[in-house]
């Protein structure tokens, strides 16, 4: 038992070392793309939902 658990983190820190990190610039273009799409998305959710909103009251 003791001898599979041993492997099993020999295992781990081998894959992890064939890990490709990103560096700091990727990290920080990936991470301005995801804020301005998230935004992005969240302007037209809210956009979408006020104008049924507003259908909605007019037959109602």
């Amino acid at each position: 038992m003791k001898e599979k658990i041993l492997n099993f983190f020999r295992d781990i820190v081998k894959e992890m070392e064939k890990v490709t990190w990103p560096t700091k610039e990727e990290l920080y273009e990936s991470t301005k793309i995801v804020i301005v799409v998230t935004i992005l998305i969240s302007l037209f959710t809210w956009v979408v939902d006020t104008a049924l909103s507003e259908v909605l009251k007019a037959i109602l």
